[in-house]
């Protein structure tokens, strides 16, 4: 299978490895990956702010960009929520505004074929054992995108159970929000800060070394929390627990 790698803004601009981690990890599965090099910003940040219209020339590029493919796979539940749940309802709009439906049909192809990450290795791959080794204490947060708009499940909790070395320890409070929320987190600052601050210290409780999620803004979000609040607690991309093995253990 020939896949295309979704960057997103954020792991392009600051976490550059766990794109190198996917990479690593669905070369080793047998996946040969393509990076786009025309791919940009899904239009997640400017569609939640209230751009819907500008946001419409983006998602038409992403589909550009993306069309060729079999699979679109990211390490990012909120960019592929985006594309899967808010690309078919800006179609219908732009229909129900008059402006016909080219829209629409743009966009449609890129919904079946976008998949997060983990859903990519066990729905599309079939595996839950990807040949993985981190001797570490990890506590796993579902981020909201994930858990509610995608549907995750247990798939990243059951890629981490299988991985060798790994101690999984559950974490109190775990489905709820971490307080990032995009623009929430400036518009609601205090709000944020205090969600952020219950998720950390729920974390801390587990003894856990390292917390893991399948999105870099949250972990961003709670990495800045951690480190005001002086944890020693690290996050952690579940895509670099992955690609981690005996040979290449990752940090």
């Amino acid at each position: 299978m020939r896949v295309a790698l979704f960057m997103t803004c954020i792991n392009d601009t600051l976490y550059p490895d766990t794109g190198r981690a996917v990479v690593k990890l669905l070369t080793r599965l047998g996946v040969e990956v393509d990076f786009p090099m025309a791919q940009t910003c899904c239009g997640q940040a400017h569609y939640n702010t209230g751009y819907r219209h500008e946001t419409e020339p983006m998602a038409r590029h992403f589909s550009d960009v993306f069309g060729e493919y079999e699979a679109i796979v990211t390490p990012s539940g909120s960019c592929a929520a985006m594309v899967r749940e808010l690309y078919p309802r800006m179609g219908e709009r732009a229909r129900a505004e008059g402006r016909g439906s080219g829209l629409a049909t743009a966009l449609a192809p890129m919904v079946p074929k976008t998949y997060e990450l983990t859903e990519f290795l066990v729905d599309v791959v079939g595996v839950t054992d990807v040949g993985a080794y981190y001797p570490h204490r990890v506590t796993y947060h579902p981020t909201c995108h994930g858990l509610r708009g995608l549907g995750l499940g247990e798939r990243p909790r059951r890629l981490l159970e299988a991985v060798k070395g790994l101690e999984l320890v559950e974490l109190p409070g775990a489905e709820e929000c971490c307080g990032f929320g995009g623009t929430f987190s400036l518009k609601n600052s205090d709000v944020s800060a205090a969600m952020g601050a219950d998720k950390v210290r729920n974390a801390k409780s587990t003894g856990a070394e390292v917390l893991c999620a399948a999105d870099n803004s949250c972990l961003m979000h709670i990495g800045g929390t951690m480190t005001r609040l002086g944890t020693d607690m690290r996050p952690v991309h579940i895509a670099e627990i992955l690609a981690s093995t005996e040979e290449e253990t990752a940090a």
